[in-house]
Parts: C-alpha cells; structure tokens; sequence
C-alpha cells in the first residue's frame, strides 16, 4: 500500500467548502459509493491493518520523571567496584543539575532470575516471575534532559506540544472494539498529572475522539462530567431530554457547517458519554473480583487510609488497582491504556525524579510498580489475553551513574531503558547494551530510540508505521517522523 496513495490512512485535515461526504452523496451511486464507503470507515478510524497482527491492544506504563535503569533493570558491576571513587568518564559530560558527584553503585543488590538468568534488583523483585516474557531494551537514547520535552517525545514522538499521542494514532488506525468504551483510556497517578498533562494524550491534528479519555479510579468521580451530580432536581428523564436536545442542536449546526469536523467528533464523545454511563461504572468496579486477584494486585491489604509519607503499600495499591482496572478495560475492548506512575514535579517527591535521594523516593514507587506490572502480566497470561496483548514500561530518560548530593542521582538522557512484553514479544531476551557505567549505549553508532519502540509496536499490531499517515499544513505526519525501524532482535 503506498503511503501518498493509500485510501485509508490519508486524510486532509484543511476546511473545505464542501465536504467529501456531502460530494459523494450527491456524485450518487458508482465511484461514488464505494469512495463514500470508504470515507465512513475512514472516518470511524477503522482502517485496517497493512499485515496480520499479533497483538491488538496495548498497556502503557510511563513512569513520569525519570525512572533509574542503573537501580532497577541494568545492572552494572563496575558502579559496585568503584563505588565512591570520583567519577570520570573520559569525555565532557553536561548534566541538568551538575550531578557529578563520585560513582554510585546500584541502590539496592541485584539477583538473576528466570530461566533468561536475567539480573534484577530487589526493589522490582516481584517481576522476577515474569522475566521471561519480557525483553529489555537497554540502549535508548534521548533527545534532551527536561522533563516536558522528553516526556513528550516518549508520548507522542516529538518534543514539542501539537502531536497526538501514541493511543490516538493507535485508536485512529484500528478503530474501535467496544462501542461503550473510549478507544484509548489514560490512568493517571491518583496525585495528578505529569509533566505537560493532557498533551501527552490529546489528538492534536487527528479528530478530536481519538484523545485519551481520563479515568482516576477508585474515586468517587472516576470519570469527570460523567455523571450529574448529587442534587435533586436532575433525573434521569431530564437528563436524557436534555442530552436529545443538546444533539438536535448539534446536529442543524453541524449541517451548515460540513467541512468542520470538529462539531462531529464533540457529538461522538456526547454519545459515547451517553453509553459510558451505563459501561464504565461495571467496568470499574473491581468488587466482584476474587480474593486471589485483589491479593494478586497488592489490594488485599484492608487498609482505608494511609501514611502522610510516600510508603510501598499505597503506591501499590495506586498502581494496582490502575492495573487491574486496565485488565478489565482491555478485557472489555478498549484498545490502548496508558498507566501513569508519578506526578508533575513538587517536594516532597512523589514521582521518579530522585535528585536528592533514590532509596526514599524510587523504592515505594518501584515496590508498588513492580507487583502491579507483575500482576497484570500474570492475570492477562492465565486468561489467554498475554498472546495478543503488547505491555510497554518506559520512562522520559534515565539517571546518571556519577552521584547528586550523596544519595540522589540527575538526569541521564543519554541512555536508559525500555521493556516490553506479551503480543508477538519475544521473551527472556536483552537487545542492546549500555555501556560499563550505564552512560551511554555500548555501540554509541546504533542506539535504540523511541521511533524504533513506536515504530516495533505499531508493527506488532498489524500498522506500518510509514503508511500511518495524516496530511496536516502540508506535510505527511505520522507518529515516527522520519524515523524508526522495527526492532526484529525483540520478536517472537
């Protein structure tokens, strides 16, 4: 399929006079119809795939602020042979926040794991079960060390706000598979939002019911604006009245205005709604789950509130309820969920941005991660969903191995790591090396970057990422830019 002539995957995004489908309807029958049913399906974002895919929906964890690879997933010896001795590396280093103190070792010991032998550390132990369906990505490569603009390349793959986010394009190309339920779902971290906030997951130049829809689970208002309110005076009579009358009015708007698709995609989301209201509060509710599940996610713990400091329980239950609530979004359709850990950047810290100190900071987060990623792994394998199911954990870039302050380490854009797991993933494997001190990658002239891992699941789910397209100011836009090739060392 040619990526300047595909029927599917190119779209105008300029306003014209009249609309296409309103030509077609009166070009009438011939041509014309089969073009128009080919905009409808290219308007439901059901495009198809351009190969056979082996997965069909995705999980992504974002660890927000800058996860260590050095104290979690890569384990280097060196950093434990030259622990406080002052750090050289041979080359002028530029850091974010002069965070070239002596060489730190790894925050806590590491041990191997799985048939693989694969080293963990002990703070992510609970994912010693799952190591061998998972495959490590240990040579990525950043851009630039400030959170906002490496949070979005990783997001969306570009650095500046205007691009949509990895769940739109994936929700734009494949459509649907619960008419209830949005097509791309975001699970924030119950403190807020991350660096940039909703850019990391708004549709930019795709239409408008792409974007992600926000869920914070376990909270008394899960989704905004759903549902009304306490008061007495909104019934559900009145209610649906209103909503008939709000869509009438859309609808003659729309009509005199057919080449502005942005009406369009609001009335879509004012039905969705409508549908969510009955969908989404089942969907939700994790109640009827077992008791072996809930144990499973780290939920089984009894306690209805907890300490003011960051502690390992409530991070796990955070991250596993958002876990185990994504597996019954998955389970029920919803294409693409993308799992937050951390918020925006404050003190004390409650996100992976350990400048001060890691051991205070990474360890209740990576605790609460780790059971919760582990968990989702395990429940989506024993149902059968693991096979077509991709898992991507990243982060916006990596720390250094030199020390900050003692205890803490800064920011290292220059390599850190990725890993991936379940549809078409190969398991119990390591592609790419970082260097002896965990700086740069090993072979600095073939770095992994977020265009390969975009480009390897788009791939995984049947797309080819440089026929993804979307004609947006006269240029072809797609999630990889120019870039990315398919990482085939990762796949089964």
């Amino acid at each position: 399929m040619s990526r300047h002539h595909s029927p599917y995957h190119r779209r105008s995004a300029m306003m014209q006079p009249m609309s296409r489908r309103e030509f077609l309807w009166q070009a009438g029958g011939g041509l014309g119809g089969i073009a128009l049913a080919s905009l409808l399906a290219q308007e439901q974002g059901q495009a198809g795939t351009h190969h056979p895919a082996k997965a069909k929906r995705v999980v992504q964890l974002f660890m927000a602020g800058a996860a260590s690879h050095l104290d979690l997933f890569d384990f280097k010896p060196e950093l434990i042979k030259r622990h406080g001795q002052p750090s050289s590396f041979g080359e002028t280093v530029e850091t974010f926040q002069d965070g070239l103190g002596p060489w730190l070792k790894p925050i806590w010991d590491f041990k191997p794991y799985g048939g693989s032998g694969k080293p963990l550390s002990d703070v992510v132990s609970d994912l010693g079960v799952c190591v061998d369906d998972m495959a490590f990505v240990h040579n990525m490569v950043g851009k630039t060390g400030v959170h906002s603009s490496a949070t979005l390349l990783q997001a969306t793959g570009f650095q500046s706000p205007g691009f949509p986010g990895i769940g739109c394009w994936v929700s734009y190309g494949l459509g649907s598979m619960n008419e209830n339920l949005p097509t791309f779902v975001v699970l924030p971290d119950h403190r807020g939002f991350a660096s940039n906030g909703p850019k990391n997951w708004d549709t930019a130049f795709l239409p408008s019911q792409h974007q992600g829809t926000v869920i914070f689970p376990g909270t008394e208002n899960p989704v905004a604006d759903l549902m009304p309110g306490k008061n007495d005076y909104i019934t559900a009579q009145s209610e649906s009245a209103g909503l008939d009358l709000i869509q009438q009015l859309n609808r003659e708007h729309a009509q005199d205005r057919p080449g502005d698709s942005r009406l369009d995609a609001r009335i879509k989301s004012y039905e969705l709604a409508a549908r969510m209201q009955l969908a989404a509060p089942e969907a939700l509710d994790i109640a009827g789950e077992s008791r072996s599940t809930l144990k499973l996610y780290g939920l089984d713990h009894g306690k209805s509130s907890f300490d003011t400091e960051i502690n390992p329980i409530e991070e796990a239950d955070a991250f596993g309820r958002k876990c185990l609530v994504a597996r019954r979004l998955l389970e029920r359709g919803v294409r693409f969920v993308q799992i937050w850990s951390g918020n925006d950047n404050g003190f004390p810290r409650r996100n992976w941005d350990s400048h001060e100190d890691v051991e205070r900071d990474h360890g209740p987060l990576a605790q609460g991660m780790a059971r919760g990623a582990s968990a989702l792994i395990q429940d989506l394998k024993q149902r059968g969903m693991l096979d077509d199911t991709i898992i991507l954990w990243t982060t916006e870039f990596g720390r250094m191995p030199s020390s900050q302050g003692g205890k803490g380490r800064d920011h290292n854009p220059y390599v850190f790591t990725n890993w991936l797991a379940g549809g078409g993933i190969k398991g119990g494997v390591t592609h790419g090396l970082s260097d002896e001190f965990g700086y740069k990658p090993l072979d600095r002239a073939n770095p992994t970057q977020v265009y390969d891992i975009h480009a390897t699941v788009l791939h995984l789910l049947g797309i080819d990422h440089t026929k993804l397209t979307v004609r947006n100011n006269g240029i072809d836009r797609r999630l990889t830019d120019v870039h990315g090739h398919v990482i085939q060392e990762i796949l089964a």
